[in-house]
């Protein structure tokens, strides 16, 4: 089977910006799940409330994993919603992490309003997708992206 690493993490804490500096060093193909869903048409209509499109995680996994079996190549897997993929699938599951206001700072520059930001601060001080993925049995490594990252450092652990 190929190596999957998947990034995971609240909204603006990273996730992007990591999985695209690992992709290419570690020889893997860079997934953008938002451009999978598009594709695949997986969106089942928008949360007015909550600003955001509404995925069917079922539904996203079985496209990703169609995709993974499908790889010649390792793949590095970047969404907020990567860690439901079942862990037999997945070699390591990337969470980036960052202090609030750094995360506020982003948000707001992002444009997201007042009630995004509230929520994605919620979801971080909470650790909704730490936890989520630990529930899913995932082999986590934790990333402060507050902190300079040593990616060849993190690049020697994933190989």
């Amino acid at each position: 089977m190929v190596k999957v690493i998947i990034v995971t993490g609240t909204p603006g804490t990273g996730k992007t910006t990591v999985a695209k500096k690992l992709a290419k060093p570690l020889g893997c193909r860079y997934v953008d799940v938002n451009q999978v869903i598009a594709h695949h048409k997986l969106s089942e209509g928008y949360d007015r409330k909550r600003k955001c499109k509404i995925i069917d995680t079922k539904k996203l996994n079985l496209t990703l994993i169609k995709l993974i079996k499908a790889s010649k190549e390792g793949l590095v897997i970047d969404s907020h919603l990567s860690h439901f993929l079942p862990n037999k699938y997945v070699d390591t599951c990337i969470v980036t992490r960052c202090k609030l206001k750094t995360l506020k700072r982003r948000l707001t520059r992002r444009g997201y309003d007042k009630d995004k930001i509230k929520e994605n601060l919620e979801s971080e001080i909470f650790e909704v997708c730490l936890i989520e993925a630990k529930e899913n049995k995932h082999k986590i490594i934790e990333l402060n992206t507050d902190k300079k990252i040593d990616y060849k450092k993190l690049i020697k652990k994933l190989k």
